[in-house]
């Protein structure tokens, strides 16, 4: 069973949108670009609050693969 995390190792800022890619088994770069369009389709502060939601709730992967 798939788990979502929060990459340890294809992070730019929290790792979650690497995280995102791994589990929906995609390019790390299509990710970025839909959260950057997101980012201004939304209005900046919706997305900002949305990200910081994930940050906090997606574990990170050190945390997962123990």
């Amino acid at each position: 069973m798939k788990r979502l995390f929060r990459s340890q190792y294809d992070r730019k800022l929290a790792g979650v949108c690497g995280g995102l890619a791994n589990y929906l088994s995609l390019d790390p770069t299509v990710i970025r670009l839909l959260a950057v369009i997101l980012f201004f389709i939304t209005g900046f502060f919706p997305f900002i609050i949305g990200y910081i939601i994930a940050i906090v709730l997606i574990p990170n992967e050190e945390d997962v693969r123990d």
